[in-house]
């Protein structure tokens, strides 16, 4: 590399005055700048998979290819399963308000319990209190299922638009999918509860209201499942193994690229950046004297024309590596691929038949 770089800036017809050392310096400045693209790009195209997986530099985890994984779009699903009641990270608490006969209104915030007796709102984890939110209330009226499953025929299920998958005393047989099944099994819940159900609920502020007016001597407490308005980075279950894991570009885990492990290309990259570097740095240092006496006159040196042909050979590297990097990330590659396959298909339909002995397919 030294030899390579002194004999490009002229040194057997002119001295350069540059060490060892500083060559080498700029060397391991190019090793590292162009890692540094490269890593740049490589977690553009694989950062989707690395969030949340241990951070830290670990040695040859630059030079992987991943496999692709569901995780992160998982952790994006998770307040939406929350909001369905199917899953998240964060708890739910239960709680009830002991009701009292010819008492209507409630205070969730004060009188809402635990099993224990103790304050829900009072007892949330953390010093500073947040609101609960409501995500089911336990007030409605039980009904049978045989009241609505009863020997009614099929043609009055069907007059009621209630299809279902059973045989009926009319030996009447309906194939319909589980899945509607599941969304009718649903629809009768509902029905039981707001339909059929005098018994209701109205939330306004810190207040509930229940319907009909308790009047039972003793009646039971009426029930609640609320959430907190938890901190997103204090969830209710983390994995102490990762502790949050990768979050930014900042503490993607990935290293330093070994020189060793550059390929041809690179290589030569590095070498043209290594003399970028070296023609601007000896620019600087002949910047320093300008001209030079000698017998019989002065010579003046060409600081400012390496120092600018330095720099503008250093933006030019950049620009093509990372025009280059631009086509190369996995989104762009399967860009390409589709255009190619579509472009194949394009060639396919003007394919002629030979002696009409072939059989296209397409």
């Amino acid at each position: 590399m030294v030899t390579f770089v002194k004999r490009k800036l002229g040194d057997d017809v002119l001295s350069v005055e540059l060490t060892k050392k500083q060559i080498w310096a700029n060397f391991e400045e190019a090793v590292l700048e162009f890692g540094m693209h490269v890593n740049q790009y490589s977690a553009k195209s694989q950062m989707l998979l690395l969030l949340g997986s241990p951070t830290g530099s670990l040695s040859g985890s630059e030079n992987t290819f991943p496999r692709q994984t569901l995780e992160t779009i998982s952790r994006f699903a998770e307040p939406y399963a929350a909001e369905a009641g199917i899953g998240g990270s964060f708890n739910m608490i239960s709680g009830s308000i002991p009701l009292e006969s010819g008492v209507q209104d409630y205070d969730i915030y004060d009188q809402m319990v635990d099993a224990s007796g103790n304050n829900v709102f009072q007892n949330q984890p953390g010093t500073l209190k947040t609101k609960l939110r409501i995500s089911e209330v336990f007030h409605f009226g039980p009904q049978a299922a045989y009241r609505f499953f009863d020997t009614t025929s099929a043609i009055n299920y069907l007059n009621n638009e209630f299809s279902f998958e059973s045989f009926t005393p009319e030996t009447i047989f309906y194939v319909l999918p589980v899945f509607e099944d599941v969304l009718r099994a649903g629809m009768l819940d509902m029905s039981n509860r707001v339909r059929r159900s005098n018994y209701s609920y109205k939330v306004i502020g810190t207040k509930i209201r229940i319907y009909p007016m308790p009047t039972q001597l003793f009646p039971r407490s009426l029930f609640l499942r609320v959430r907190y308005f938890n901190d997103p980075l204090t969830p209710s279950y983390e994995d102490q193994t990762i502790r949050g894991g990768v979050s930014s570009l900042a503490n993607v885990p990935f290293g330093n690229i070994q020189f060793s492990n550059i390929n041809s290309i690179g290589k030569q990259w590095i070498r043209q950046y290594v003399l970028a570097l070296s023609m601007e740095q000896l620019g600087m240092i002949r910047n320093k004297f300008g001209t030079l006496p000698v017998p019989g006159g002065n010579v003046t040196l060409n600081g400012a024309d390496l120092l600018s042909k330095g720099r503008e050979d250093k933006k030019d590297l950049v620009t093509k590596l990372r025009e280059m990097l631009d086509t190369l990330t996995y989104d762009k590659l399967i860009e390409t691929a589709a255009l190619r396959s579509e472009n194949l298909m394009k060639q396919l339909r003007h394919v002629p038949v030979i002696n009409g002995k072939s059989i296209f397919m397409g």
